[in-house]
């Protein structure tokens, strides 16, 4: 059975949105592709909403996982990439990303601002790294 521990590092910030530390161990190692904001045909989804494309990149995180038998709650890093980065799309993507951990303690993250993504009608492209059984 796959374990997660996620301490709450004395003189670290506590914030409900994402763990500090996580502590895993499993039989298995997961990384996922950089997932954005198309769906199974290649059509972009959430056209210039970065809330919408953050959900449906979620979602395709969890095709991801799913087909190598894994899930959200295995997900010990999540780095999401956003295009032209500014300080409110931190409460934007947090809160389309925030349903998928519902119930559960969130996994280790990263927020890189970029430039630009392959293709520009990309807003945010996230990638994964779970541990399972």
């Amino acid at each position: 059975m796959s374990m997660r521990e996620t301490p709450h590092p004395e003189g670290l910030l506590s914030n409900p949105g994402f763990s500090q530390v996580v502590i895993a161990s499993g039989r298995r190692t997961i990384y996922t592709a950089g997932q954005v904001a198309i769906d199974a045909h290649g059509a972009l989804v959430g056209g210039d909403d970065l809330a919408a494309q953050t959900a449906q990149a979620m979602r395709n995180v969890g095709l991801a996982l799913a087909a190598a038998g894994a899930g959200f709650a295995d997900i010990v890093k999540i780095t999401t990439y956003v295009v032209n980065y500014k300080a409110e799309h931190r409460t934007i993507i947090g809160g389309a990303r925030r349903p998928f951990f519902a119930g559960g303690t969130p996994p280790a993250s990263t927020l890189v601002g970029v430039a630009a993504l392959a293709l520009p009608e990309w807003l945010v492209e996230i990638e994964a790294v779970a541990v399972a059984d």
